[in-house]
């Protein structure tokens, strides 16, 4: 067998396996304009001992793990013309082509490794092999090197692939073992009974169909009488609501823990809703330094997770909120409280539906991204929301260690779409929340500016409550 090539071991082949309908959504909207992968930027420190080669010593060992999951061996089959209707699993993984090594020109800056991310976050993947890639980054020089992976969404959720990747961490630094995600077997997930024919789990969707009525009265009181729902299509035009590129940019920074929580507890919120103010803060500057701040707010929308805990099995589950950012407020205080205020008043309907109608609700929040795909929709059109907000904090609240490395920063990198043009999706790691923002190149300039904003605005928080 040549190097690098990883034969799934003991599994054989495989029967193809239907892909679901969110999951294909997210392979027939992909084009040369809209990637449709998912990705993380980790900095790691090296250990003390660590030599020169160390890098290059972990590639080849991570080549050398040559048992592959089965969702690290799945792409579309090919019918003919037709496809993206069946996963088919390869028995043979090419390793050295999904993982790579690259060193960053010197001085070795970081604005050079996001320049580099910047455009391994803007091409495609290759249908015909297994949807994901790894690249591991060195000549930082600081010392430290930088991990770049991406995974198409239609194999897995944001949520889910920040899971798999703090299953390769140890909170022991002088734990060695070298474990990568690609090899690592889904925990088992407790389901309840035997698993329901395809005619039993048509009966359950026709019973949720029926069940919805008396739940979308529930809706449309909320939405229309009670004003407890931020509703799609409502936001003002804004210039992240215009077709985009291919190109992508993007920005990463970390922000003390507790600063953030500092302030959660002076205003009495979540911090999600510090997250969410810190945004909306850093947008309305942008905006304003743009000479493009509308007069009405702008709308965020929030995806959350809809998974029990444990449950790491691939494609999508995510629901999704709608929040008014208040980015027409000029006070800092009173601006989290409208946001705080919007994503509770969301949180008392949807929480108290059937996991079917929180998908139905969450697909009409989501459903107007699609039709950013007719002809002229974006040009005369509300937009269903302005941007994408995502807290996806599944890491450890102690530092972590990969091979004897500490982890440094956990930056995730989603996905911008037409009439999306930036987004911003944060995690936490250790002490630390880090946030990722990816932009299309040309239509979001100067992404790095928002940057200092999120600083701006933040301190702007901190002294609104006396911190």
């Amino acid at each position: 067998m040549p190097r690098g090539v990883a034969l799934a071991k003991g599994m054989g082949s495989r029967a193809m396996k239907p892909i679901s309908p969110i999951d294909a959504l997210f392979l027939i909207g992909e084009s040369r304009e809209h990637p449709m992968h998912v990705g993380s930027l980790q900095l790691f420190k090296p250990p003390e001992d660590a030599g020169p080669q160390y890098v290059r010593d972990s590639y080849h060992a991570m080549l050398e793990r040559t048992e592959v999951q089965p969702t690290f061996r799945k792409r579309p089959a090919f019918f003919g013309a037709l496809t993206n209707v069946a996963w088919s699993f390869d028995k043979d993984v090419e390793l050295d082509y999904h993982l790579r090594r690259s060193a960053l020109p010197e001085p070795g800056r970081v604005r050079d490794l996001l320049e580099l991310t910047s455009r391994l976050h803007s091409g495609l993947l290759d249908r015909h092999r297994p949807l994901w890639e790894a690249h591991l980054v060195e000549g930082l020089s600081d010392g430290r090197y930088a991990v770049y992976t991406k995974f198409h969404h239609s194999l897995m959720d944001g949520v889910t692939a920040m899971r798999l990747m703090q299953r390769t961490f140890a909170s022991d630094p002088s734990d060695d073992e070298l474990r990568v995600p690609w090899s690592l077997a889904p925990r088992e997930h407790k389901a309840s009974g035997k698993r329901p024919s395809l005619i039993e789990q048509a009966g359950r969707t026709a019973g949720s169909a029926f069940a919805l009525a008396p739940s979308t009265l529930k809706l449309a009181r909320a939405a229309l009488l009670e004003q407890q729902l931020t509703l799609p299509f409502r936001a003002p035009r804004t210039m992240f609501n215009v077709r985009i590129g291919g190109a992508r940019r993007v920005a990463a920074q970390s922000w003390s823990l507790d600063r953030i929580k500092a302030v959660k507890s002076a205003a009495g919120v979540t911090v999600n809703d510090v997250v969410l103010a810190m945004s909306a803060g850093a947008l309305r500057a942008y905006l304003v330094e743009q000479n493009a701040l509308p007069d009405d707010p702008l709308t965020a929308m929030v995806p959350v997770n809809l998974r029990k805990d444990g449950d790491e099995r691939g494609g999508n589950q995510v629901g999704t909120f709608l929040c008014n950012l208040a980015t027409d407020i000029d006070d800092p205080a009173q601006r989290l409280e409208v946001i705080s205020g919007s994503i509770q008043d969301t949180k008392e309907v949807f929480w108290q539906l059937p996991p079917a109608q929180q998908l139905a609700l969450s697909a009409m929040n989501i459903g107007g991204l699609f039709f950013g795909l007719l002809p002229g929709f974006l040009s005369y059109a509300s937009p269903p929301f302005n941007i994408v907000i995502s807290n996806v904090s599944t890491g450890r609240a102690e530092p972590v260690y990969w091979h004897g490395a500490q982890l440094d920063g956990n930056y995730p990198l989603s996905l911008p779409l037409d009439g999306q043009a930036l987004n911003i999706t944060v995690t936490n790691n250790a002490d630390n929340l880090d946030f990722g923002l990816v932009g299309c190149r040309r239509s979001v300039p100067h992404l790095q500016r928002l940057l200092s904003h999120l600083e701006t605005s933040l301190k702007d928080l901190e002294r609104a409550y006396d911190l």
